[in-house]
C-alpha cells in the first residue's frame, strides 16, 4: 500500500507515546492496525495465546516498568477476552490502553455477525475514557485523550476502531478548521506536595503518637529511605500491604510483614497495639486487620484524594507524592528514643520468624508449600523479577519469601484473578530480557492459563539476553485456596468435585514444549532445583508437588473465627482432612492459642 491510512496514524501515534510493545491476537476487526505495524516495524507486536493474557501483559507491563501498557484486540469475543485483564488494571490502578476493532460503521445496529456495543462493554472497566472513532480526524485526539487519562488516572482507557475508518486515507496534520482538533502527545508528572500547614499538622500528631505503625503500600514506591527514616525517628513498626512487600527490605528488625487476611502475626500485634497510624500509598481492602475506629490517630498520604480516608478515618490526610510527602516530613519530625514500643515491636518481628520457621520446616506430604516458596529466598538474584499468581500460592509468598532490596513482585491483587502469573512473568521479561525471572503458580492457575503461555514462552525464549525464566509450580491437585475458604468462611467440609484438580505431569508438559522441567517431591531436593533451574541455559519449570493439608490461617484470630474450619474438618473423610486439622492445631498452637479438642 502506498497510500497511508488511519491504521498507520494509530501506529505513528504508539510511537510518539514511547510504546515498545504491543499485547494481543489478531481478527479481522483489527486487521488494519495489524497491517500497519507490520509496515512500521515497531511498537513490536507480542501474539498471547489469548486476548484475556495480552491484557494481563500489558496490565504486567505497566506494573514493572512504570510506562502505560498496550493491548490489541478484534471486535465481538476479542474485545470480550479483554475484560479479565482491564478490570485487574482498574483495581489495582495501572495505565492501561486498549485498541479495539469494530465491524464496520455501516452495519453497526444491524445485529451483524460479532457486533457489540462496545461503548456500553467497556463503559465501566474503563470509565475513564471509552471513545468509539467515528472519523479519521478524530482518531489521533482519541489515542491522545486515552494515553494521558490512562496516565494521568492510573486506570485503563479504550478506543474502538470500526474498520472502515481504519482503512481510510490519513487526514492531513496540518488541517486548520472548526470542528477539527489538534492535539500531542506526551504527558509529564507534576511534584504534588501537602500544604506546610496540614504537613505541620500531621508531624505533630506522628510526634505526640506513642506507639506508632507505618503501613505502606504500591504508592510508595521509590520512598523506601524515607519510610525507614522515618520509621526509626518515630520508634514505628512497619507493615506493608500485599502490593507494598516489595517497597521495603523485609530484614528491617521494625518490618513486622505483610498485613491481613495472609499477613503475619507480628502486623497483626502492631495493628491491634498501635495508637498512632500513618499510611502511606495503601488502599488494602483487609479493613478487618486494620486498628478498631478510634483506637489510632491516623495520617494519610496518597496522591489520589478519592482514597483519602475511604479505609480507615483519618485526622490528617495529605494529598501529595508519596516521596515528596514524606521528605517533608522529615523536616519536621525530630528523631526520639526507639524506646519500649520498639521494642514490642522486634519481640514480635522475632517471634514471627521463629513461627514461620517452624511452619515451613513441619513435615508434609510430600512437600511442605511454604518451604518450596521459603527455600527460593537463598536463591533468589538480587536482579530477578518475581511475578506471582492467585491461590494460595499467595499466602506462602507474603509470608515466606524475602525479596532482594529493589527486586520488584507483582500479582493480580485487588481483582485476585488467577491466570495472571505467566502473562505478568513475560510482561517482565520482555521489559527487561537481560534480568531472571521467577513466575510462582498453583496448579489451578496453571491449568486455566498457564499452561498455553508457558507456549509463549518455549516461542519467544531464544530471542533473550539472559534466557533464564522459572516456573515453579505448587502440584496440590487442589483449589487450595477455596477449599480453605470453604471451611473457615462456610464452616463446609471441602466439595471434592468442586475443589479437586485433574493431575497433570507440567515437568514433562515443559520438556515437550523444549524447555526443562524438574518434578520434585523430596524436601532436600529444593536447594538443588533451585539453584539449577537459576543457572540453566533456557527456561524451567519446577513442579513441587506438594500438600494440599497446610491450612491458609489468617494470623492471632480468637477461636470463634477458626471455629467454622474445625467444623468443616470435622465433616471431611480420609486422612488429608485428619493431617489438615492437624497442623491447624499445631500453627495455632504456634501463635499461642490452646483450641478445645
Amino acid at each position: 500500500m502506498s497510500e497511508r491510512t488511519v491504521s498507520d496514524v494509530v501506529v505513528e501515534r504508539l510511537t510518539a507515546w514511547h510504546v515498545e510493545r504491543v499485547f494481543g491476537y489478531s481478527g479481522d476487526g483489527i486487521d488494519g492496525v495489524i497491517g500497519a505495524l507490520r509496515r512500521a516495524g515497531k511498537p513490536t507486536f507480542v501474539q498471547a495465546r489469548h486476548e484475556e493474557a495480552a491484557a494481563f501483559m500489558a496490565v504486567g507491563h505497566a506494573k514493572y516498568t512504570g510506562d502505560v501498557g498496550v493491548c490489541l484486540a478484534t471486535q465481538g469475543p476479542g474485545a470480550v477476552h479483554l475484560l479479565n485483564g482491564l478490570y485487574d488494571a482498574k483495581l489495582d490502578s495501572k495505565p492501561v490502553v486498549a485498541i479495539v476493532g469494530q465491524q464496520v460503521s455501516t452495519v453497526l445496529g444491524s445485529a451483524y455477525q460479532q457486533e457489540i456495543d462496545l461503548v456500553r462493554l467497556f463503559g465501566d472497566v474503563c470509565a475513564q475514557f471509552v471513545q468509539a472513532a467515528h472519523t479519521p480526524e478524530q482518531v489521533p485526539m482519541l489515542l491522545d485523550r486515552a494515553f494521558r487519562t490512562a496516565l494521568a488516572t492510573r486506570s485503563p482507557t479504550c478506543v474502538i476502531l470500526p474498520h472502515d475508518v481504519q482503512s481510510a486515507p490519513a487526514p492531513d496534520p496540518e488541517t486548520h478548521e472548526h470542528g477539527v482538533l489538534a492535539t500531542s502527545a506526551g504527558l509529564r508528572p507534576a511534584r504534588i506536595v501537602p500544604r506546610e500547614k496540614d504537613l505541620r499538622e500531621a508531624a505533630e500528631l506522628l510526634g505526640s503518637g506513642e506507639r506508632v505503625a507505618i503501613m505502606v503500600g504500591q504508592g510508595a514506591y521509590g520512598a523506601q529511605h524515607e519510610i525507614t527514616e522515618l520509621a526509626q525517628r518515630l520508634g514505628a513498626g512497619v507493615t506493608a500491604s500485599l502490593l507494598g512487600k516489595p517497597v521495603l527490605d523485609e530484614t528491617l528488625p521494625f518490618h513486622t510483614g505483610v498485613m491481613g487476611h495472609l499477613g503475619t502475626t507480628a502486623s497483626a500485634e502492631l495493628m491491634r497495639h498501635c495508637d498512632t497510624l500513618l499510611l502511606v500509598g495503601t488502599n488494602d481492602p483487609w479493613t478487618e486487620f486494620y486498628p478498631r475506629p478510634g483506637q489510632a490517630r491516623a495520617v494519610q498520604i496518597d496522591v489520589d484524594g478519592r482514597r483519602l480516608g475511604v479505609r480507615y478515618p483519618v485526622e490528617v490526610p495529605l494529598l501529595g507524592d508519596a516521596v515528596e510527602t514524606l521528605r517533608e516530613l522529615l523536616d519536621l519530625v525530630p528523631a526520639r528514643p526507639r524506646g519500649a514500643w520498639g521494642a514490642r515491636v522486634e519481640e514480635w518481628v522475632q517471634r514471627w520468624h521463629l513461627i514461620a520457621a517452624a511452619r515451613a520446616a513441619a513435615p508434609a506430604e510430600p512437600l511442605n508449600p511454604q518451604q518450596v516458596v521459603r527455600s527460593l529466598t537463598d536463591h533468589l538474584p538480587a536482579d530477578a523479577q518475581v511475578a506471582v499468581d492467585v491461590g494460595s500460592v499467595v499466602y506462602w509468598y507474603a509470608r515466606h519469601l524475602r525479596l532482594p532490596p529493589g527486586v520488584p513482585a507483582h500479582l493480580s491483587s485487588t481483582l485476585a484473578s488467577m491466570g495472571c502469573g505467566l502473562p505478568y512473568g513475560l510482561a517482565a521479561k520482555l521489559a527487561a530480557p537481560d534480568r531472571p525471572v521467577v513466575v510462582l503458580a498453583g496448579d489451578g492457575a496453571m491449568q486455566m492459563a498457564g499452561m498455553a503461555e508457558l507456549v509463549t514462552v518455549a516461542a519467544r525464549w531464544r530471542d533473550w539476553a539472559d534466557p533464564r525464566f522459572v516456573v515453579c509450580v505448587l502440584n496440590n491437585r487442589d483449589l487450595a485456596e477455596v477449599s480453605w475458604e470453604q471451611r473457615e468462611t462456610e464452616g463446609e467440609p471441602r466439595f471434592e468435585t468442586s475443589q479437586e484438580l485433574p493431575d497433570v505431569p507440567y515437568a514433562k508438559y515443559a520438556e515437550l514444549l523444549g524447555l526443562r522441567g524438574v518434578r520434585v517431591t523430596d524436601p532436600g531436593e529444593l536447594a538443588k532445583a533451585w539453584e539449577s533451574a537459576l543457572a540453566d541455559d533456557r527456561p524451567v519449570l519446577i513442579e513441587a508437588v506438594v500438600d494440599p493439608a497446610i491450612p491458609l490461617l489468617p494470623p492471632g484470630q480468637p477461636y470463634e473465627k477458626v471455629k467454622p474450619m474445625y467444623a468443616g474438618l470435622s465433616a471431611e473423610k480420609g486422612d488429608q482432612a485428619r493431617r489438615a486439622e492437624a497442623h491447624l492445631r499445631r500453627e495455632r498452637a504456634d501463635e499461642g492459642f490452646d483450641d478445645p479438642a
